[in-house]
């Protein structure tokens, strides 16, 4: 019962950063805006380019993760990994963004990863 929860939840955490990686690289603007850190009109494309591939690829190796490799490798994964909503939390509210968007999101975001590690390291 425990394996079935903790990959699925694992593979559909990867899938949305995935996500969350393409559509920066395809719709910067709007994604920004998502993010709690909205792009300014003059620009930003590196900011957004950057966090695009970065999520794109922590999702891919991911699912790579999870598809080749022990329970434990991907719960030490998604342990490391859940520094980058973490880190998204600051860095929303050093800029400015809304609280609601920072611990709504991205806070919420770590802690659901860090769950999921938590269920594979029970693995």
């Amino acid at each position: 019962m425990l394996t079935p929860l903790a990959y699925g939840l694992a593979v559909v955490l990867n899938l949305f950063v995935v996500f969350i990686g393409a559509r920066f690289l395809l719709v910067p603007t709007a994604s920004a805006a998502g993010y709690g850190v909205p792009a300014r009109p003059d620009g930003d494309r590196a900011y957004l380019t950057v966090k695009g591939v970065r999520d794109l690829s922590y999702g891919l190796l991911g699912l790579a993760l999870i598809a080749f490799t022990s329970a434990d490798a991907v719960a030490w994964f998604m342990l490391v990994v859940a520094l980058v909503p973490l880190g998204d939390t600051v860095i929303v509210l050093r800029i400015g963004g809304t609280k609601a968007v920072a611990f709504g999101i991205h806070f919420a975001t770590a802690l659901v990863v860090l769950l999921d590690a938590a269920l594979l390291f029970a693995l």
